[in-house]
C-alpha cells in the first residue's frame, strides 16, 4: 500500500504586516513586566497602609483588594491621584520607592525598532495615568519609540469602555481595518474587536513572575522575538 501523504495544517502568519498600517500597543503587561504593578499594589501598597493606619497586615490586604474591586473597570482604577485621595498615601512618591523592579519585556525594543523600520505607525495606547507614564518613561528607553501616545486619562474613558476607540479616533484618527493592537487584557481586546479593529493578539505572561494566563479566544504571543518582523 502506498503511504499516506498528511498536508499539516499551516496557520497564518501571527500578524499580516502587508495589510498593516499602524501598530496599537499597550504598555503594562505587554511592552513592560507586570511584576512592578502587581508588586506594587498587592505588596508596597498594603505594607505602607498598615503603617499609616495601624492595621494588621491581612486587615490592609482585605480592605485594599474591596477598594479595588469597586473601582476595576473605572478609569479610577487607573488614577494615581484618585488612589492618593482615597488612601490618604502619595502613590507617585511610593511608585519611585520600588521602580527598581520596572523592566521592559525581552525583545520589546528590537521590535519596537524593526517595525519603525518598516515605516508604520505605532502608537502607546495606555490606561496608565500620566504621573505612571513619567516614572516608567524615566526608567526605561521606551518613550522614543512612538508617533504618539494615547492616555485614557485623556480621552475620559478607559480603553475597555465600549466608547473608547470612538474617542480615541477624533484624538488619533487611524485605519481600524488596517490596525493591530496588541494588549494583556481580554476586556479590551473584546472592545477592540467590537469596534472592529483588524488584528488582535493576546500576552501570554504578562507578569513574568507568574504562570501563563487565559488568553480567551485570542491569539498570544509568548515573547516578542515570535512576531519580529523579517522573521
Amino acid at each position: 500500500a502506498r503511504p499516506l501523504h498528511i498536508r499539516a495544517s499551516v496557520l497564518p502568519p501571527m500578524i499580516a504586516w502587508n495589510r498593516l498600517d499602524t501598530l496599537l500597543l499597550d504598555l503594562d503587561g505587554t511592552l513592560l513586566d507586570l511584576h512592578y504593578d502587581n508588586h506594587f499594589w498587592l505588596e508596597h501598597v498594603q505594607r505602607r497602609y498598615a503603617e499609616l493606619h495601624g492595621l494588621a497586615p491581612a486587615a490592609a490586604k482585605a480592605e485594599l483588594l474591596a477598594r479595588y474591586q469597586r473601582a476595576e473597570g473605572t478609569l479610577d482604577w487607573y488614577c494615581v491621584d484618585y488612589w492618593s485621595r482615597e488612601l490618604k498615601l502619595d502613590i507617585p512618591q511610593l511608585k519611585e520607592e520600588v521602580n527598581h523592579l520596572i523592566a521592559v519585556h525581552p525583545h520589546v525594543l528590537d521590535f519596537l525598532e524593526a517595525v519603525k523600520a518598516l515605516n508604520k505607525r505605532v502608537l502607546l495606547v495606555t490606561n496608565a495615568h500620566g504621573k505612571t507614564l513619567a516614572i516608567k518613561f524615566r526608567r526605561t528607553p521606551l518613550g522614543g519609540h512612538f508617533d504618539a501616545v494615547v492616555c485614557s486619562h485623556d480621552i475620559g474613558l478607559p480603553k475597555e469602555h465600549a466608547d473608547f476607540w470612538d474617542r480615541m479616533q477624533k484624538v488619533q484618527p487611524f485605519d481600524k481595518k488596517s490596525a493591530l493592537l496588541i494588549d494583556d487584557s481580554l476586556p479590551v481586546l473584546r472592545s477592540a474587536r467590537a469596534h472592529g479593529i483588524g488584528q488582535l493578539l493576546a500576552v501570554y505572561q504578562p507578569d513574568s513572575k507568574l504562570p501563563e494566563k487565559d488568553v480567551g479566544e485570542f491569539r498570544a504571543i509568548r515573547s516578542f522575538r515570535e512576531i519580529m518582523p523579517g522573521s
